[in-house]
């Protein structure tokens, strides 16, 4: 594994490239398969593992946004609409249909009849082919699927459709398609700077695996790496700027963000037996409760953020606030701080907007070539990764002056079957020495955490997550051979984590 790593970091170093996408999450691997289809040179590098920072902390939806449809933002609807149905249709494996019930009560914003309106309106902007029709529920009906819900001035319900996904999954391969196209693809190598070359951008990229004195813990978080390791130089005749809450530190970045917080919770499912998800309000926002196997995600959050990106993470204060909304909307649940079994924090990159609430600003997404060849590319939500991608890689044949292909990404399946459905899974497969060994030798895993919590979720799912963690990092030790010094590390990384 050391050696097609290097191999491939070779390979980079050796030749040139005409895109060098910056960012390992959905957006930049969207645009590296896109690129690669169209018989582009593609490289892309990534500081940490791949989907680490926002695109491995989502609330794992395929949705259109039915709270941006009242906000009057139809074509952000539309377009994360089509989108969504384009996902289904090539990536099938990670894109479950997924029933909402949205509760109604008297007093609200949210009446019945506007949301009988809304729900078929949603159904329209899907071009009338949603993953489901949308319906409405009466009182009874309502309490008949949720009997623990709040009853007081209930009204009824609308069911609606989206779709479930892994995010990280969703990323993993969506990269692993843009490889079998031919990009390259490193994770743990920071850009360390991008200088303007004779023939487009160079660029100077530390591999931050391993030092010259051997492995070293690498821990996430840019404060604290070492400065020890491999620099290589790429040659790139454009670079894409695609590295989401980072995306205002590259010098050559004209992007202006507003970093918002988003937490999710996952408790047992037995605490909140839900047959579907279940949309939450609170005085405008929505949060909502998801089931996920034996288990259902809580959230999210949407607060202003201005702390160290690198350091994300869920406060007392956002789990109070969690489990505060789903009490008052499940009052029987008595939902407590130990019925979390895990949580995850993450930044959303939108475009800055200091007007109004975090929860309304828009999703909308930007792409601007402010050097040329230099490419920012910002905004947006994992839902319309694809279309970001192909709208971005436009712009880059236009600017290289090449003769491609039109964009094939929403017609050509994301991977081909086996390997669409091998390791790839919504729930967390179960553990075995084999699926590690796909993890680590086809999927890039460097560290134990990147088989733990990106590849898999088990971090996230399995309640003897730790005793597992000795267990998958015996099997890379023998994978990849690692010394017990190198496993120990493995171990106390992940906890550190």
């Amino acid at each position: 594994s050391e050696k097609t790593r290097a191999d491939r970091i070779d390979r980079l170093a050796d030749g040139s490239v005409e895109v060098l996408v910056i960012g390992g999450g959905i957006v930049g691997a969207g645009i590296a398969r896109d690129a690669a289809m169209r018989g582009l040179r593609v490289g892309l590098v990534e500081q940490c593992d791949f989907a680490s920072g926002t695109s491995s902390r989502t609330s794992r939806l395929l949705h259109g946004g039915l709270r941006y449809l009242a906000q009057g933002r139809l074509k952000l609807v539309y377009q994360a609409s089509h989108e969504k149905r384009i996902l289904h249709r090539i990536a099938s494996h990670l894109a479950d249909p997924l029933p909402f019930l949205f509760p109604t009560y008297r007093g609200t914003e949210w009446p019945l009849w506007k949301m009988r309106i809304g729900v078929k309106l949603y159904d329209l902007l899907c071009g009338g082919q949603n993953l489901g029709p949308s319906s409405g529920l009466g009182r009874d009906a309502t309490l008949g699927l949720l009997p623990g819900l709040a009853e007081k001035s209930l009204t009824g319900a609308v069911r609606y459709f989206d779709g479930l996904t892994n995010d990280a999954r969703l990323t993993l391969d969506t990269l692993r398609s843009a490889v079998g196209h031919g990009a390259v693809a490193v994770n743990y190598c920071r850009v360390e700077e991008v200088v303007p070359g004779a023939s487009g951008w160079i660029g100077h990229v530390r591999d931050l695996s391993s030092s010259g004195t051997g492995f070293q813990p690498v821990p996430d978080g840019l404060e604290s790496r070492p400065t020890s390791g491999r620099v290589f130089q790429v040659r790139s005749r454009s670079v894409v700027n695609a590295t989401g809450p980072w995306g205002s530190r590259l010098p050559q970045s004209r992007l202006q963000l507003r970093l918002t917080k988003g937490v999710h919770l996952v408790l047992d499912r037995i605490r909140l037996p839900v047959p579907d998800a279940v949309v939450m309000t609170d005085e405008g926002r929505i949060l909502f409760a998801i089931p996920w196997g034996e288990r259902v995600i809580l959230g999210t959050t949407d607060t202003d953020y201005d702390g160290p990106i690198e350091a994300v993470r869920t406060e007392p204060a956002d789990v109070a606030y969690i489990l505060d909304i789903a009490n008052r909307c499940f009052p029987k649940a008595g939902l407590t701080p130990a019925d979390v079994l895990s949580s995850w924090a993450g930044l959303r990159p939108l475009l800055a907007d200091k007007r109004g609430g975090p929860s309304d600003i828009s999703r909308a997404h930007s792409i601007a070539m402010g050097e040329p060849g230099w490419l920012d590319v910002a905004g947006g939500k994992l839902t319309t990764y694809r279309l970001i991608a192909e709208e971005a890689v436009d712009r880059l044949v236009a600017f290289l002056d090449v003769k491609a292909p039109r964009c094939a990404t929403a017609q050509e399946p994301l991977l081909p079957s086996p390997d669409a459905t091998r390791g790839s899974a919504i729930v967390p497969p179960e553990p075995s020495a084999e699926l590690v060994e796909h993890y680590c030798t086809r999927e890039w895993a460097v560290h134990l955490a990147d088989v733990m919590i990106r590849r898999t979720s088990w971090h996230y799912y399995r309640k003897d997550r730790l005793e597992l963690a000795d267990r998958v990092a015996g099997w890379m030790a023998g994978t990849l051979g690692w010394e017990p010094a190198r496993l120990a590390a493995e171990q106390a990384r992940y906890r550190e984590e």
